[in-house]
């Protein structure tokens, strides 16, 4: 504690916030140590993935560990671990009174349905019939959302760079957007979610590469960019008027329904930090982020973020009331 302190004031020093920047209408502060250090007596460990929270309160943390999935209690507590590791990204959907984890896989070509205690229903695995694949080892999901026709749609974005679209069966539909930099192509779709905020339900995608979080119609048409110029947006998650999205380059941005900005914080002044799968825990800073990529919003507002980290780096941020 005392290292991270000598860390944050030479921040302060340098006019950097440490934890939070000046925000149009929230602001946050981080919660130190709230995540317990070494669940079941081991380090986190690598963490390539994201974050979710059930209808209780408990917090999903993917890992690439044997334990896959780590449970958090609320307070952030260690529960137990469940599921399959190395999931990339995964959104957790409420169906008739039951919750269940949808999860992308890339290095395992595969999205699947999971319940909560890790249990798996389904399956998607390579679309042949897409047409866009030379063999298996070119699907490489990187999210997965659900529409509320239980259409379901998937970000390749390690793969082929199209988002696909399957039915409620898990029938292949369709293909859209492709490899590029223009409006309407991807640049690694990181990350996807249902956006329902404007009314119609639109697809709320993080095209990474190319910088910028997009809509999308459930018909795969592009609509607009929403924000361009972020830093390497890797993932998204939407509750109530909000919609937040960890940037791999060092930032966590909050975005208001009409797609501005509401608050940016944990920025990272140190560009060496940024995207550093490998930076050790004495380099971290409360309140800093390094490689944000997976997040959640809890039902009081509060930030969880999940980093992408050899040592696996976790961090809740508290709604200033």
């Amino acid at each position: 504690m005392h290292r991270m302190n000598r860390f944050a004031l030479t921040l302060l020093a340098l006019g950097l916030a440490a934890s939070v920047l000046p925000a149009a209408d929230l602001k946050y502060s981080i919660v130190p140590n709230f995540f317990e250090a070494k669940p079941e007596n081991q380090a986190l460990g690598p963490c390539h993935g994201g974050a979710a929270i059930d209808r209780a309160g408990n917090i999903y943390i993917t890992t690439d560990t044997k334990r896959g999935i780590a449970v958090f209690n609320r307070h952030g507590k260690f529960l137990r671990s469940v599921g399959p590791t190395r999931i990339h990204a995964l959104e957790l959907r409420r169906e008739n009174g039951t919750e269940f984890i949808y999860a992308a896989r890339p290095s395992d070509h595969e999205v699947l349905k999971l319940k909560l205690d890790g249990e798996q229903v389904w399956a998607i695995h390579f679309p042949e019939e897409a047409g866009i694949y030379k063999d298996a080892k070119g699907f490489n999901p990187c999210a997965v959302t659900v529409a509320p026709d239980e259409s379901i749609f998937v970000a390749d974005g390690y793969g082929s760079n199209f988002v696909l679209k399957f039915d409620k069966n898990r029938k292949f539909v369709k293909a859209f957007g492709g490899p590029g930099a223009a409006e309407g192509k991807f640049n690694t779709c990181h990350g996807i979610a249902l956006d329902t905020r404007q009314g119609k339900p639109l697809l709320f995608v993080c095209n990474r590469n190319n910088n910028r979080v997009e809509h999308w119609d459930l018909d795969g048409n592009f609509v607009r960019v929403i924000q361009k110029d972020l830093r390497m947006p890797a993932a998204v998650h939407i509750r109530g008027d909000y919609a937040l999205v960890p940037e791999l380059q060092g930032r966590v941005t909050v975005l208001n329904k009409d797609g501005s900005i509401a608050a940016q914080l944990g920025d990272n002044p140190n560009e060496k930090h940024r995207a550093n799968f490998g930076l050790a825990p004495d380099q971290w800073v409360d309140g800093v982020c390094n490689s944000p990529h997976g997040g959640s919003i809890d039902k009081d507002g509060n930030l969880i973020v999940s980093e992408w980290s050899q040592y696996g780096h976790l961090h809740k941020f508290a709604r200033k009331k």
